[in-house]
């Protein structure tokens, strides 16, 4: 798991839904490993601080060998680190990136910068069940 701050990780799961990152939230990198696929999971605010994190998550979604999903559904910000980081992912991998549900500011950039040409852009998570069987932190 990656993390771009020094707080803890907020919980998941439970009754309650978390909330949403709100802006100038530190950025959250996570990758998720299952039997299928590899998904990284963004939040916060994906900008220059968070680099070294994007780095290490490209490198442990490609030692997964799997198809590579992004979930961004809670970026709040993104600048040409995180467009740079999508890029790269697209390009290096063997499957087609999938990015599920980017928020208007992350789709506005994947637009203007061409990178969305290079992924599947999704608006929905389709019920993905990841089957988790390892965790690369």
């Amino acid at each position: 798991m990656q993390d771009g701050s020094n707080t803890a990780p907020r919980p998941t799961g439970g009754a309650a839904e978390p909330t949403a990152p709100q802006i100038g939230d530190p950025a959250s990198i996570h990758v998720i490993v299952g039997s299928s696929r590899a998904r990284v999971v963004l939040s916060g605010e994906i900008d220059a601080d968070v680099s070294a994190d994007l780095g290490e998550a490209i490198s442990d979604a490609e030692a997964s060998g799997l198809p590579v999903e992004i979930d961004a559904h809670h970026v709040t910000f993104m600048d040409s680190s995180g467009v740079a980081f999508l890029a790269r992912l697209a390009s290096r991998s063997p499957h087609r990136v999938r990015v599920l549900r980017a928020p208007p500011t992350v789709r506005f950039l994947l637009e203007v910068t061409r990178i969305g040409e290079l992924l599947e852009i999704v608006d929905d998570d389709p019920g993905v069940d990841l089957d988790v069987t390892t965790a690369p932190s």
